[in-house]
């Protein structure tokens, strides 16, 4: 009887034992299958920034940069929070291979990028340039348009095809992460280019890229476009579709937002928007859109209080200064000179500013005055020089700021103690 019930125990306790293992397996596949769920959820969310103010908007005419200078700046894209860091067109020119080879040394988590041609040189030598590079990848494609296939190589779609698959094919020899550019793409046929994609995602492509290379597209054509190859292409699941789109019509911005919500996971623009013609798309401004619109539910991983820094960096090196209401880093983003808009900005931001200057980098948004400033802009400025002017006070010298204004363009403020040491009503305030 006692050995029964010692077994008994026995079988008891490995039952428990069994039970109490296998809890612990449904609870670790369970948190497995969560965790890949969440990362999944979060890939799918997250927008890549790729960077390419060293290759393409150093295309801008006269705004060449010295290998130090690009170093300088690359060590700020990667402080900033970029996934990619374009670094030059190796085969170029030996200034540009030395480039992206040192920038490649540099650079500690941010994938470090070549440009090429369908050319297997070109090819070999971005892999070289590349070769130090903790992250590399070959950056290689061609021209997909009617006009280009014409006009540019005098050939046919069969073998832009065949092109496109061997320079992939060609390029993951040497690196496994191979970005292919069906370039004009905003002007190829969608279903061509679906061929294409196919072919380069066949041959190992992990990045396609579908440029608006004369910033021809509407946001709504160019939309369409990425939900087609989202839709069509066969293996899309296996690479990333990445916006790349020109200013020539203003539209690079809205293309490649519209780009994001109809499915690309790339981003390709620059600082201040610099870059061949009219411009790239202007990293700042969309990395902001996203930000200030949450429920579309994408993210990037920039830091933006950078942001304001690194275009007076990109400025000054390349000796090109930012229009003064570019949005987002112009000099006149935060400010404010009409009396309407300084009334309102002063009792609460928010009333005509939809971005914290601060996110950006900027310190505080700025009252100017001038001919149009009222009365509650020339108080806060007044109060921030040392001047508590009453109701009556402010009339007064709102009289002699209106005839200084009328004949200068901005009140700094040592004119504003000259504007108020000359009113009628100087002794009564300085005796407050």
């Amino acid at each position: 009887m006692i050995i029964k019930y010692v077994k008994y125990l026995k079988s008891t306790e490995r039952r428990k034992s069994q039970s109490i293992a296998s809890l612990k397996l449904n609870t670790k596949y369970k948190l497995a299958c969560q965790y890949k769920n969440n990362m999944q959820q979060m890939s799918d969310n997250n927008v890549q920034i790729f960077d390419t103010t060293l290759r393409d908007g150093e295309q801008v005419p006269g705004c060449k940069l010295n290998t130090d200078q690009k170093l300088i700046i690359a060590e700020q894209l990667e402080q900033l929070g970029v996934d990619v860091i374009e670094a030059g067109f190796p085969v170029s020119s030996p200034g540009d291979f030395k480039s992206v080879e040192e920038i490649s040394k540099l650079v500690k988590n941010t994938i470090v990028c070549g440009l090429t041609r369908a050319v297997e040189n070109d090819i070999k030598v971005a892999a070289e340039a590349l070769k130090y590079a903790k992250h590399p990848r070959i950056h290689t494609g061609i021209g997909t348009s009617a006009s280009h296939i014409k006009y540019k190589f005098n050939s046919n779609q069969d073998a832009i095809l065949e092109r496109a698959f061997e320079a992939v094919k060609f390029a993951k020899r040497f690196v496994e992460d191979v970005e292919f550019y069906a370039e004009d793409a905003g002007r190829t046929d969608n279903e061509f280019l679906a061929r294409v994609c196919e072919m380069a995602i066949k041959a190992g492509a992990t990045v396609l890229n579908i440029p608006d290379t004369t910033g021809y597209c509407l946001p709504s054509e160019y939309g369409a476009k990425i939900k087609y190859l989202k839709e069509n292409v066969k293996g899309i699941e296996k690479a990333i579709l990445s916006c790349h789109c020109h200013n020539d019509l203003g539209l690079a911005t809205a293309n490649s937002i519209e780009g994001v919500i109809n499915g690309a996971r790339q981003i390709e623009c620059t600082i201040n928007g610099i870059g061949e013609r009219a411009g790239n798309t202007a990293l700042e401004e969309v990395v902001m859109v996203l930000k200030q619109h949450p429920y579309l539910n994408l993210d990037t991983n920039i830091k933006t209080e950078h942001l304001y820094g690194i275009s007076q960096l990109v400025s000054e090196n390349m000796g090109i200064y930012t229009q003064p209401n570019k949005a987002i880093v112009g000099a006149n983003a935060f400010a404010h000179s009409s009396g309407i808009h300084q009334d309102g900005v002063i009792k609460n931001r928010e009333t005509y500013e939809i971005i914290n200057p601060k996110d950006v980098g900027v310190t505080e948004s700025a009252i100017v005055l001038t001919a149009r400033s009222g009365r509650a802009a020339l108080a806060y400025r007044a109060k921030n020089v040392g001047y508590e002017l009453t109701k009556l006070q402010l009339d007064a010298v709102y009289a002699n700021f209106l005839d200084f204004a009328d004949v200068n363009k901005e009140i700094n403020d040592t004119d504003i103690h000259q504007i108020i040491e000359t009113s009628k009503v100087y002794q009564q305030i300085i005796s407050a």
